[in-house]
């Protein structure tokens, strides 16, 4: 191994303990806990070693996100995977969603509460964040012709609902019941809209 092989591969392992040390105090005592002086301390390195690979705290945050946005797409790339019907994998998605939003909080919250300097819906977004965004529109794409903003639309109903019950803002045990609305909403879309001036038929 070169040298300057080893020091690359030996600042990804300083970045891999400085990411593995913010998400492990973000779960244990949450984000306001997380500063560059508190992560110094945990990993044994001086604070202007921690500048040298992250700017500030967003950009720490903005990579544990990308971590996070990664095990997501493999969470619903499963859930597609399993799935024995169209409809059955927008019904495992929906749940694969919720049970990561919950089960992983001060993950999702780097994901997509927390400011960072992400972009989404760019021509420069990141592969991480577009892989996740490609296997929604998987499960959303046999029901409509316009996937993509019909997966945003989902994507964005999932969200909502999800941040809504993990902040008690929703009535608790429906879960099932929301995320069957949210299908059937979508599968509905795949149906031929109504052209100008006429009307649909009573159901």
């Amino acid at each position: 191994m070169g040298i300057a092989e080893r020091k690359s591969r030996e600042r990804a392992d300083r970045e891999d303990r400085i990411v593995a040390a913010a998400r492990a105090i973000a779960e244990s005592e949450g984000w306001d806990a997380v500063t560059i002086r508190r992560l110094a301390k945990e990993i044994e390195y001086s604070q202007p070693v921690l500048y040298s690979h992250f700017e500030n705290r967003d950009a720490i945050v903005a990579a544990v996100a990308v971590e996070g946005f990664e095990e997501l797409t493999a969470v619903l790339r499963a859930a597609v995977d399993r799935a024995n019907s169209r409809r059955d994998a927008l019904t495992d998605v929906a749940t694969a969603y919720f049970a990561f939003a919950h089960s992983r909080p001060s993950l999702y919250e780097a994901m997509f509460i927390l400011p960072t300097q992400l972009r989404f819906a760019e021509a420069d977004t990141r592969a991480e964040l577009r892989a996740g965004f490609e296997v929604l529109a998987t499960a959303v794409s046999p029901f409509c012709a316009n996937a993509e903003i019909v997966t945003e639309t989902f994507w964005a109903a999932l969200h909502g609902l999800a941040e809504l019950e993990r902040s008690g803002r929703v009535r608790p045990g429906m879960r099932d019941e929301r995320i069957a609305l949210v299908v059937r909403a979508i599968v509905d879309a795949g149906g031929n809209p109504p052209g100008p001036g006429s009307h649909r038929p009573a159901e």
